[in-house]
């Protein structure tokens, strides 16, 4: 099978493409809110993708050790020093035109709304919300504010999704009715999954425990709660809307879809348990989704094993596209037992690996926000397209909390349970 894009077409699509320098009064002032793990790794990218368009001028953490290594990498990669704060209210004061919001995801919706009545054009990592309620908020507030704002989806910026879309846009798979997607992951029990390392100086003053929990119930400092935030219900849905929403909104952008209109969704916490265990979130995860024209999605998450690691399956009733941890592209036409009609037989498999794309998918995606605050493009991922994503998680999240399969009724934006 031949394609108008090559394997080296591939790689120079998914890399930044260098745009004529920038003066350096010209260049974009950036602040930073949350310089943690993730926080970093973005800021990397960035500074990767479009270093000749951007100043970062401030940077913001409650963690002091945190707010210590973004100042660095601003220092080391942009060679200014950046003003830290510890307040993202104060950050949002300062003459920037950007905020990257990459903080636990019970903080967007405060972060995002702040910025976006100062005026500011958002990075927003996902999920877009940590409740609809608050997702729906965030995309009536980006509309009327006219403001550039990209959620951190960045699977739809990645050079290997937009060609299984094109795939399937021009029917090489048939019609498209099941989309398996998996993400399984393993660890031995001294390193338990999401239980981060804590470091060695933290205390209650270093991490403002207060300004970390926001809106979120007020509770006596706890440092596995900050540094591990991902477990716990108060900050974070878990596996539903740190990993979940990564696939289903992928599944929704190469096969044209939007919104289910039901989730079932069952698991439970199943490894790593004692008696000081104290997490919320399920570490075995299982989510069918229905949508409205025939479209099915079969999801599984396990953190006890890694054998199949992470991708999606596309099964046409023609052929199948399987993408694997976002580098790998499979295109194989159906067999139909040996006798296939004869536009089928026609296609040939199709192979391409692009180690470190996922890299790359971040630097286009940063890229693109960057280039759509000049006025250069639009966003791939805006705050409807992130709150679509938004909504399959936290139907998720709610259907296996109330043990009870849960609809969506799109012409209300509401849900109900069977």
């Amino acid at each position: 099978m031949s394609h108008k894009l090559t394997r080296r077409g591939f790689i120079l699509a998914s890399a930044p493409a260098i745009l004529p320098a920038l003066g350096a009064n010209d260049r974009l002032k950036v602040g930073w809110i949350g310089t943690g793990t993730r926080g970093n790794y973005v800021m990397a990218r960035m500074y990767d993708a479009v270093p000749e368009l951007v100043e970062v001028t401030a940077v913001c953490d409650t963690y002091q050790g945190n707010l210590a290594k973004g100042k660095d990498q601003v220092q080391t990669r942009g060679g200014n020093t950046p003003k830290t704060f510890v307040d993202y209210r104060d950050l949002l004061k300062e003459p920037v035109d950007v905020v990257f919001i990459t903080t636990p995801e019970h903080l967007h919706h405060e972060m995002a709304m702040a910025a976006l009545a100062a005026g500011k054009n958002i990075y927003l990592e996902k999920p877009l919300a940590h409740t609809i309620e608050e997702g729906f908020d965030i995309v009536r507030a980006a509309e009327k504010s006219g403001k550039v704002v990209q959620v951190g989806t960045q699977n739809r910026s990645n050079s290997l999704y937009i060609m299984a879309k094109e795939l399937v846009d021009q029917g090489m798979i048939g019609d498209i009715h099941y989309v398996r997607a998996y993400w399984y992951r393993n660890s031995t029990s001294d390193n338990p999954a999401w239980r981060y390392a804590i470091p060695a100086d933290t205390n209650e003053q270093n991490t403002d425990w207060n300004r970390f929990l926001g809106p979120a119930p007020k509770r006596p400092f706890d440092k596995r709660r900050y540094f591990q935030w991902r477990l716990y219900w108060d900050y974070s849905g878990g596996i539903s809307t740190d990993l979940l929403v990564h696939q289903t909104d992928i599944a929704n952008f190469v096969c044209s879809q939007q919104v289910p209109f039901s989730c079932m969704a069952s698991g439970g916490i199943y490894r790593w348990t004692g008696p000081n265990d104290d997490r919320d979130v399920p570490d075995t995860f299982s989510a069918i989704y229905e949508y409205p024209d025939k479209f099915h999605i079969n999801y599984s998450c396990y953190f006890g094993n890694d054998h199949f690691g992470y991708g999606e399956d596309y099964l046409g009733n023609e052929g199948t596209i399987q993408v694997l941890n976002r580098q790998t592209l499979h295109f194989y036409p159906e067999t139909f037992r040996g006798k296939p009609p004869a536009n089928v037989a026609a296609r040939k498999e199709l192979h391409i690996d692009i180690p470190g794309n996922d890299n790359y998918a971040v630097q286009a995606h940063v890229k693109n926000f960057i280039e759509a605050v000049l006025g250069k493009a639009k966003v791939v991922a805006p705050p409807s397209v992130g709150q679509q994503a938004a909504i399959s998680g936290h139907l998720a999240t709610l259907s296996y909390r109330n043990n009870k399969k849960i609809y969506w009724d799109e012409k209300t934006n509401k849900y109900r349970f069977s």
